[in-house]
């Protein structure tokens, strides 16, 4: 199992309490959070989410992590990894994700705790890639993958398996980025 907790100059990063799961509920449940998914979730469908996410780090050692503001120790989100469960032509594979609450968009929180995910990745569990997908119109996500320099290749782009022929966000944008990429880009910047 990964370290219990990651600090980064604003965030930490760590295992779910149960006192999380109200403050998740509350975001899952948000239109502006949930735009670019199927439904809002229920606190009985979010209260699931996160034990599917607590299983997930028993089974990988690593997972999304809960989001919390250090000074207030106020939760926020999550941050982390996952194996997706679906198959698609990149599969398998680990994914990059991040669901912030509304309040705290719009700060660099998501690509602060982004950027300390690929380290661990990369550096802690010695990953050689991540990928990380969405919606082409949810422009947010997309520029905290660009931020933390994943890369996009329209011709990876797909349909989800997970959604019906049809439905409004079926199409997929998948970007990438591999350990060497990364440390490339580390060492043109220093």
């Amino acid at each position: 199992m990964t370290s219990n907790v990651i600090e980064t100059e604003r965030l930490r990063l760590r295992y779910w309490e149960s006192r999380d799961r109200e403050p998740f509920a509350r975001t899952n449940g948000d239109p502006r959070v949930m735009e670019f998914f199927p439904a809002l979730l229920t606190r009985e469908e979010s209260d699931r989410l996160v034990d599917r996410i607590e299983a997930h780090f028993l089974r990988h050692g690593f997972g999304l992590y809960a989001l919390e503001l250090p000074e207030r120790q106020e939760f926020i989100g999550f941050a982390g990894l996952s194996v997706p469960s679906f198959q698609a032509p990149f599969t398998p594979c680990v994914e990059i994700g991040w669901r912030l609450a509304a309040e705290h968009w719009g700060r660099g929180l998501a690509t602060e705790a982004a950027r300390a995910v690929v380290g661990l990745a990369f550096d802690s569990l010695g990953l050689e890639s991540l990928v990380s997908f969405t919606v082409p119109a949810n422009v947010r996500s997309r520029r905290v993958m660009e931020k933390i320099a994943m890369t996009h290749d329209p011709g990876d782009d797909f349909d989800h398996p997970s959604l019906p022929e049809g439905h409004a966000l079926r199409r997929h944008v998948l970007y990438r980025l591999s350990r060497a990429a990364r440390d490339r880009g580390a060492e043109s910047s220093s």
